[in-house]
C-alpha cells in the first residue's frame, strides 16, 4: 500500500503533461485547465487501485511506458507509421499500446501479418467502431468499415461480384484509356506555354475523372457539382485521418465540440449526401425515361440500382448501403490511385537510371505502335517492377484500416484478448531487412526474379491489406497506375525544374490516412519524337 501510494506524486506529474498534451491535440485552451488536474489524478488513482489486475499467465506483448489518461497517444506523432516503425525497434514486431482507453497492438513483421491476416484471419475479421466512420459512411454501411457479421458479408459480395470483378473492370477499358489520352494531351498544351507542369494536379485530374465516370457515369469536375465532387477525396482522407478523442477516450468526447470537428464532420456529411441525392436523382429519371449511357458501360450506380431491389442478389440493398459503397469506390479509388502515381513519378525523377531502363522497355514492347493499350501491359515486366517497388516504399496507406479480435487469441505467442484492436503498419513491413535486401534503397530490380506480389498472397508486400478485409479494387487500381505511367514514360522525356538534383528533391510526407507528398510534384515535360 505504502508503495501504491508513493507513486500518486509521480502520476500528478505525468497527468499535467497528458492534459497538455490533450488540449494541444484538440487545440483548445480552457480556462479551468487547473480543476482538470485533481479530477484526472482521482480518476486515474481509482483506477489503478480498484481494476487494475496482474495475471500472469496470459503474455501479454510488450509495451512502451505510457501516462494517464492518454496512455500512449503522445508517441504516434504526426506521422504515426514513423513513430510506430521506431517503437518496434525497441519493443520488437508485436507490441502493445494504450490509446487512452483502448488497448491496440501493432504488428511490424511478415509473421504477424500473416498470423493475423491469414492464419487467423476469422478472429481478427471485425473493425472497431469508429465514431467518424459512422457518420461518414451511413453507420459504417460500407464494406471498408463495416463490421464483421452477415451484413458486410452482403455487401462485400455485392462489391467483389458485381461491382469489381474481372469482367466489370474490363468493362471500363475505354474509359481508362479515354482519360489517360486526354491527360496526355494536356500535357502536350502545357509543354507549349509553360517549361514547368504540377505532376499532382494532372494525376489527380485523371483519377478523379476515372473513378468519377465509373462510379457516377460522367465527370463531375465543373462548376458547383465539380466543387463538391473534389471535395469527396479530399474531406475524406483529412476527417478519416483526424485525431478524434471521443475514440480513444469516450467521455471527452464534448471536446470535438469546441474543437470543431464535429461541425466539420456534419457540414462534410451534409454536403456529400445532397450531391449523392442528386446524381442518384439524375439516373433514376434518366433510367425510367429508358435512355441508355452513350455507349459507355453501365456505370457502378446503375448497377446498384438494379440490385437494389434484391432480384439478383436476394438482398435488399437500402439507399444508405448504396450511397455507401458508393464512397467506397469514389474516395479510396482517387486518393490512393493518385497517390501511388505521384510517389512512382517522383522516384522515377530520382533515379534517372531507372527513368531510362523503364522507357527503353517500354519504347521497344510498343515500337511501331502510336498508342499503348491495356493488351501491351502484360509484356511490360520492369514496369510491373517499379509499380510494385513504389508500393514497397510509399504505401499510400501505410497503416492499415484497424481490425479487432473477436475472441481471445493468439499472436506470435503472445496473448491478445478479445476486443482488442490491431493495427498492422505496412510501411515497416516494407522496410523489413529479414524479406528485403537494402530495403532503404528504391530498386525494382528485386521484383524482377521475384513471385512476390501485391495481391494478398505474400505478406511482405500488402499494400492492399489481405484476407477476408483486404481491398476488392487491386485489379482496378493496378491496371490504372500500369498504363499511366507506361504511357507517360513512352510520350515524354521528364526531368526535375533547372536547379533541382534528384537527391535535393524534397520527400517531405503529408499527414491523414492516405500518405501523399506534402508538396505537389513539378517536373519539366519534353514530348518524346519517336
Amino acid at each position: 500500500m505504502i508503495k501504491k501510494y508513493s507513486y500518486v506524486s509521480k502520476y500528478i506529474t505525468y497527468t499535467q503533461f497528458s492534459i497538455s498534451i490533450l488540449l494541444a491535440q484538440t487545440k483548445m485552451d480552457l480556462p479551468f485547465y487547473s480543476l482538470l488536474i485533481p479530477l484526472f489524478v482521482f480518476i486515474f488513482f481509482l483506477h489503478q487501485w480498484f481494476f487494475t489486475t496482474s495475471n500472469t499467465q496470459n503474455k501479454l506483448p510488450p509495451s512502451p511506458r505510457k501516462l494517464p489518461i492518454i496512455g500512449n497517444l503522445h508517441q504516434l506523432g504526426s506521422h504515426p507509421h514513423r513513430s510506430l516503425h521506431k517503437l518496434s525497434e525497441k519493443h520488437g514486431p508485436v507490441m502493445l499500446l494504450h490509446l487512452g482507453s483502448k488497448p491496440m497492438v501493432v504488428a511490424s513483421s511478415v509473421d504477424a501479418a500473416r498470423d493475423i491476416m491469414k492464419i487467423h484471419d476469422l478472429v481478427w475479421s471485425n473493425r472497431p467502431k469508429s465514431k467518424m466512420a459512422d457518420r461518414l459512411f451511413y453507420g459504417s454501411k460500407d464494406v471498408a468499415f463495416s463490421p464483421y457479421g452477415e451484413y458486410w458479408r452482403q455487401v462485400r459480395s455485392v462489391t467483389v461480384l458485381h461491382l469489381l470483378s474481372n469482367k466489370r473492370v474490363q468493362s471500363f477499358r475505354d474509359v481508362r484509356e479515354e482519360e489517360i489520352s486526354n491527360m496526355i494531351a494536356k500535357i502536350r498544351r502545357e509543354c507549349d506555354s509553360s517549361s514547368v507542369i504540377n505532376l499532382r494536379d494532372l494525376l489527380y485530374s485523371l483519377t478523379e475523372n476515372i473513378i468519377s465516370r465509373v462510379a457516377l457515369g460522367k465527370k463531375y469536375n465543373e462548376g458547383e457539382r465539380g466543387i463538391k465532387a473534389k471535395a469527396i477525396p479530399d474531406e475524406f482522407g483529412d476527417l478519416l485521418g483526424a485525431f478524434n478523442v471521443g475514440d480513444y477516450i469516450p467521455w471527452l468526447e464534448w471536446l470535438n465540440k469546441i474543437n470543431g470537428l464535429d461541425t466539420r464532420v456534419e457540414k462534410v456529411a451534409k454536403e456529400l449526401d445532397a450531391f449523392l441525392e442528386s446524381v442518384i436523382g439524375e439516373h433514376m429519371i434518366r433510367n425510367k425515361k429508358g435512355e441508355d449511357s452513350g455507349g459507355e458501360a453501365k456505370d457502378l450506380m446503375d448497377v446498384l440500382l438494379e440490385i437494389q431491389n434484391g432480384n439478383e442478389t436476394g438482398f435488399p440493398l437500402q439507399r444508405d448501403s448504396l450511397k455507401a459503397l458508393l464512397l467506397d469506390i469514389f474516395a479510396g479509388g482517387t486518393d490512393t490511385t493518385y497517390t501511388a502515381l505521384e510517389w512512382t513519378m517522383t522516384e522515377l525523377l530520382r533515379h534517372p537510371r531507372i527513368m531510362e531502363k523503364l522507357q527503353n522497355e517500354v519504347r521497344q514492347l510498343v515500337q511501331g505502335k502510336s498508342e499503348i493499350t491495356e493488351d501491351d501491359l502484360g509484356n511490360m515486366q520492369y514496369l510491373k517492377a517499379v509499380i510494385k517497388e513504389t508500393l514497397r516504399f510509399h504505401p499510400p496507406i501505410p497503416l492499415l484500416v484497424p481490425r479487432e479480435s473477436m475472441e481471445d487469441a493468439k499472436l506470435l505467442g503472445y496473448h491478445i484478448p478479445a476486443k482488442t484492436q490491431v493495427i498492422i503498419n505496412a510501411w515497416t513491413i516494407g522496410r523489413d531487412h529479414l524479406s528485403w535486401d537494402n530495403p532503404e534503397e528504391y530498386r525494382p530490380e528485386r521484383f524482377l526474379n521475384s513471385n512476390i506480389d501485391v495481391k494478398g498472397l505474400n505478406f511482405e508486400l500488402i499494400p492492399f491489406g489481405a484476407g477476408r478485409r483486404g481491398c476488392p479494387g487491386i485489379a482496378f487500381a493496378n491496371v490504372v497506375n500500369e498504363l499511366a505511367i507506361a504511357r507517360l514514360v513512352h510520350k515524354f522525356n521528364f526531368a526535375l525544374p533547372e536547379g533541382i538534383k534528384g537527391e535535393d528533391l524534397d520527400m517531405t510526407e503529408g499527414t491523414g490516412i492516405t500518405i501523399r507528398r506534402k508538396s505537389p510534384l513539378l517536373a519539366v515535360a519534353t514530348p518524346c519524337s519517336s
